[in-house]
């Protein structure tokens, strides 16, 4: 399977040399990216319409970052090239068979450029992924300096960047402020914002994830381990790394470069229970996978687990950009812990897809009662009237049983597997859309939880009897938000669980927190009302 695919690799070596000039000397101020302004000078000497080049932008740009990499831009040149032949430029482009042996396109006036600039020109590694080294460790400097300077604005060459100077302008502070990171979830870091797509799946022992994921990969990863009893027991990160290792959880949580960081909040009970699995895999390039114990049936196991399983999985699922929530058709009982787990995913509903894996171990009117049962059990479950979107197929390396399902049924399983496949593909291309989703959806939260903490301030008395008035408030907090909501005019869903916003605060000397700061505020809501809508127009497609 092909995903977020580029054709570096369909490029002859010979080329691969004329582009890494070509891109040195696009790259104006040599960060490694080409942003809109160098390829509308670029671009400019190939003589297409301004039409064919805004096409070629889309496609080459296709996880719309706002600038091309070595990679993108071997692939816009490709497409130029093709473009000046008469070709129609499409994402089916990219399929061809002669892109390997496709001439660079011509560019009028390019040769004496390449001239005078001869002795400026650096070398592009052509192993580059896109993602240039330099311009990460830049963007880090940001998170661990000290100083609260301004990050200037001529820094931000890509929307991600944008996202993190406005976080550790506008946002962070007022999560300081306020102890929204202890609250609701950890500061972010420039890791967290560079981090590959994810994937979670999530399901009862025996459903297939691990299968599911070696199914995808077409390999096993180092230390998964497949059985009828419960196998997997850790949450486990199948990502791409230079060899075949398995880091254990501990060690992955204080690497800087590691979007993990966050997890130490759950102690080393749960650390002890988690590692990352590496190997080098197309497919990991650009999407990394989650892979969790399965769900228990009953109480007295739930109380056996050493760490608090929801909330890891409450905090993967605000990490990831898809959930998979795998079901047997011999297992749709939706046990306590499982029917929790779900509860746990509020809040991102759009990333849950349904899959009814190994379909093919029932015949065709078995699986009509088995759908339909899954349907009443998850309507119950998800409270909404919209049920998510359910796959049926049999997810793993053994041809589908024909004898059961027949060939109307084999049909089925292969439609629905190329679905789930394209939904996949699609992840990476959508990564930008939902780095700003999450990031507008945190900023959202941030901002009730501050009018949450000044309102609790301004409540307590100024010198008499303060630990009954901290009582009063936390046994009435359903009132207190209701008073917030009120006259902040904000919308009930956003408002967190109050039961686990209680259990916090009980910790806390409301005393000592702090008053609602209209000026922050505003800076968040200035953030969404312009800041981020004129990011997004600064780093669109150029010839828009």
């Amino acid at each position: 399977m092909e995903i977020g695919q580029y054709p570096a690799s369909s490029c002859s070596k010979e080329h691969q040399k004329i582009y890494q000039e070509w891109f040195a000397l696009a790259d104006a101020d040599g960060d490694g990216r080409i942003t809109g302004p160098d390829a509308i000078k670029f671009f400019g000497m190939s003589k297409l319409s301004r039409a064919d080049l805004k096409q070629v932008w889309a496609i080459a740009d296709t996880r719309r970052q706002g600038y091309l990499g070595f990679p993108e831009f071997i692939t816009a040149m490709q497409l130029v090239s093709l473009a000046q032949a008469g070709n129609e430029i499409t994402q089916d482009s990219l399929k061809r068979d002669d892109l390997v042996s496709l001439n660079p396109p011509v560019m009028e006036g390019l040769d004496a450029l390449l001239a005078k600039s001869k002795h400026l020109v650096k070398r592009v590694d052509p192993e580059m992924d896109g993602y240039p080294q330099e311009q990460s460790h830049l963007t880090n400097k940001w998170f661990s300096s000290k100083s609260s300077k301004k990050i200037p604005l001529t820094a931000v060459t890509s929307v991600i960047d944008g996202l993190k100077k406005l976080y550790i302008e506008k946002l962070k502070p007022l999560e300081v402020t306020y102890k929204f990171n202890d609250f609701v979830s950890p500061l972010l870091t420039s890791s967290d914002f560079d981090a590959k797509p994810m994937v979670m799946l999530l399901g009862q022992y025996s459903t297939g994830k691990t299968t599911f994921i070696k199914h995808l990969l077409r390999t096993s990863y180092p230390g998964a381990h497949i059985g009828p009893e419960p196998t997997t027991d850790r949450f486990v990160v199948v990502m791409s790394g230079p060899d075949e290792r398995t880091i254990p959880g501990n060690t992955i949580a204080v690497q800087a470069d590691m979007p993990f960081s966050g997890l130490t909040t759950f102690g080393t009970a749960f650390l002890s229970k988690f590692e990352c699995s590496q190997m080098r895999h197309p497919l990991l390039e650009h999407i990394t996978f989650v892979d969790t114990p399965g769900v228990l049936s009953g109480e007295k196991q739930r109380t056996q687990r050493s760490y608090d399983f929801t909330g890891v999985t409450s905090w993967f699922a605000a990490k990831c950009d898809l959930i998979l929530l795998l079901f047997d058709p011999h297992k749709l009982d939706i046990s306590d812990e499982f029917k929790r787990v779900i509860g746990s995913l509020r809040g991102h509903d759009d990333k849950i897809r349904v899959v009814l894996n190994k379909a093919d171990q029932v015949d065709t009117q078995q699986l009509m009662r088995v759908y339909g049962a899954l349907m009443w059990s998850l309507g119950k479950v998800l409270n909404t009237p919209e049920v998510s979107r359910v796959y049926i197929g049999s997810f793993n390396d053994k041809p589908i049983n024909e004898s059961a399902v027949g060939p109307l049924g084999k049909e089925l399983f292969e439609r629905e597997q190329d679905d789930l496949l394209s939904d996949l593909k699609d992840i990476p291309k959508k990564a930008c859309d939902r780095r700003i989703n999450e990031f507008v959806k945190r900023a959202r939260a941030a901002k009730i939880h501050a009018y949450i903490i000044g309102h609790l301030k301004k409540e307590m008395p100024t010198m008499m009897g303060k630990a009954k008035a901290q009582q009063r408030l936390i046994d009435n907090l359903p009132d207190e938000f209701a008073k917030v909501q009120r006259e902040y005019h904000l919308p009930s869903g956003d408002f967190p669980y109050v039961e686990h916003f209680k259990e916090v605060l009980s910790g806390y000397s409301f005393d000592k927190f702090e008053k609602v700061k209209p000026k922050m505020i505003q800076a968040v809501d200035d953030m969404l009302g312009y800041d981020i809508p004129e990011l997004l127009k600064n780093f669109r497609n150029p010839y828009e």
